[in-house]
């Protein structure tokens, strides 16, 4: 093996390929990497040759965009790529605004609420399920105005549990307290 052939390469960026070997990288055909060139995806550095790095990345992005089912072709048939990588940057800061409004409380996860509603409303039902056989030995010969008295308080009681739910019962794994949070933050 030569000496070349072992170098370590650490930046790449600055490669230039011809379309005969950008269209074999990519398993298309040369015409096929000069078309995606007139449509701005693949990067043309000077005539016949093509930026590596860029290329790449763009014919990638473009894949997934076809595969993910978005339209990338303008009026004129043309791939605005810049427009595509600032929707696709968009997304991404959505998502990590979302995980960070969930690692700070702000935010829960339907999983989660539903587990912490299914447990406290399966409590609930138990507790009312409860009142008559707790209740019926209690009441038994009392007034009227003893019994709905007495009902309403047993209601009441179970009502309550509800009302005093734990607002951290709902924090996901990833939460995070805001203190933490902060040092964090100070730290970088």
């Amino acid at each position: 093996m030569a000496k070349s052939d072992t170098t370590k390469v650490t930046n790449i960026d600055s490669i230039t390929v011809s379309a005969a070997v950008l269209g074999d990288l990519l398993g298309v055909s040369e015409r096929r990497v000069r078309q995606r060139a007139e449509e701005g995806i693949m990067v043309r550095a000077s005539k016949g040759r093509y930026k590596l790095v860029d290329s790449v990345k763009n014919y990638i992005l473009t894949l997934k965009l076809e595969v993910a089912g978005v339209s990338a072709e303008l009026a004129e048939g043309e791939i605005n790529l810049e427009e595509e990588k600032g929707l696709h940057e968009r997304v991404k800061r959505h998502i990590s605004e979302l995980k960070l409004q969930i690692m700070k409380g702000e935010v829960h996860k339907a999983e989660d609420v539903e587990a912490v509603m299914l447990d406290m409303l399966a409590a609930f039902k138990t507790r009312v399920m409860n009142i008559p056989s707790k209740a019926a030995p209690l009441l038994e010969n009392r007034d009227a105005a003893y019994i709905k008295d007495r009902l309403i308080s047993e209601v009441t009681e179970a009502l309550n549990e509800l009302k005093d739910y734990d607002p951290k019962a709902f924090y996901s794994e990833e939460y995070v307290e805001e203190s933490d949070y902060e040092q964090y933050d100070e730290k970088s």
